[in-house]
């Protein structure tokens, strides 16, 4: 039987805490779930608070998944509607600090795992595959939901969460009950990543030609700090973050698997690495690029330095209910993190499509 244990009582991480003014409405809800039941459904109004209001986390939680002990923070009462918030490379589960307490305190139940290489996260056994493959990273959001006994889930992510999270509305689409993906459309294959693409194109990719070297990996082992912060600076232009910020998701690079996480990931989406074979009929699903019918929001930022596509070429990708939203103001490709407020009424409208 698994059970879930606060990182706190295995000493894995410091005590974190929810504090001001989310957690003061968040118990409001709680008191009012007490007294009788609500004046209103908590999916109505647009969401509004300080955002910066939640510093911290609440103590994470570990549980047993799959292969791994899943590390993850969680908000909200216990008995909300659940949406599961995958972050991407190189990032964690900080960029959903400002997002959890809004959605905590319209009643949902939020739950930010920190992906496999990331963090506290572990793999049970020393000699499994640290195996980066996409559709093994949704297996994982998979087993971390088993674990947890929730049957279906509201997805929102970007970057690899973005790309963790079509995958599962595409293979698992009983299991999501709405979508919410930064950039839209990310599933792909290697073999739809084979052909060239034009030099101003090429040049955006520079870190995946990096990483399909040696001296790619060793460089990123070596300066993986100064690497994800390039990344950083690159992929959101406009956004002014400071050091505290960058260095308190920096830490959970520290993790012992995340570099042969991160280059497995990179060389098998450009088919330099094999992935498990026992997942090959996934990979098969997935390589003509199948459409996503379970409603759905997508979101980019008007400043995303990242290789993104326009909207206009996955459009036709979701043919269930869709909506696209351009965040503007200099929002880069950390959406949630630069923009908590338009991210999390996203998560509540796409549960009303």
């Amino acid at each position: 039987m698994q059970t879930v244990a606060t990182l706190e009582d295995q000493d894995i991480a410091p005590r974190r805490r929810f504090f001001g003014a989310a957690a003061v409405v968040l118990a409001a809800l709680q008191l009012g779930r007490a007294g009788g039941a609500r004046a209103e459904a908590p999916h109505q109004k647009v969401v509004s608070g300080p955002v910066g209001a939640c510093a911290d986390f609440a103590p994470l939680k570990q549980v047993e998944a799959g292969e791994l002990s899943v590390a993850y923070a969680e908000a909200g009462p216990a008995d909300g509607p659940v949406v599961m918030l995958l972050h991407g490379w190189p990032y964690d589960i900080y960029s959903y600090v400002d997002v959890a307490p809004l959605l905590a305190a319209r009643g949902y139940r939020v739950i930010a795992p920190y992906t496999r290489g990331y963090g506290p996260t572990r793999f049970l056994s020393a000699d499994a595959f640290r195996n980066g493959q996409p559709a093994v990273v949704a297996i994982d959001t998979i087993a971390l939901m088993d674990a947890l006994k929730i049957d279906r889930a509201i997805l929102a992510g970007y970057d690899w969460g973005g790309r963790t999270a079509d995958i599962i509305a595409t293979l698992w689409p009983e299991r999501c009950k709405a979508l919410v993906s930064v950039s839209g459309y990310l599933i792909s294959s290697p073999a739809a990543q084979a052909a060239p693409l034009p030099p101003a194109a090429e040049l955006q990719w520079w870190y995946q030609f990096y990483f399909a070297t040696e001296r790619g990996r060793a460089g990123y082992d070596k300066y993986r700090h100064d690497f994800a912060k390039l990344i950083w600076q690159i992929a959101s232009p406009k956004w002014a973050f400071d050091d505290a910020t960058f260095d308190r998701s920096a830490a959970a690079f520290e993790n012992p698997d995340h570099v042969a996480i991160v280059i497995h990931n990179y060389r098998f989406r450009q088919g330099l690495a094999q992935g498990d074979p026992k997942y090959a009929d996934l990979e098969a699903r997935l390589a003509p690029g199948p459409a996503i019918t379970v409603p759905t929001i997508t979101l980019e930022g008007d400043a995303n330095g990242a290789p993104h596509a326009d909207p206009s070429a996955y459009t036709a990708k979701f043919v269930g209910k869709h909506v696209h939203r351009t965040i503007t103001g200099g929002v880069g490709h950390n959406l949630p993190q630069e923009a908590p407020q338009a991210f999390a009424q996203a998560v509540i409208d796409a549960d009303r499509l």
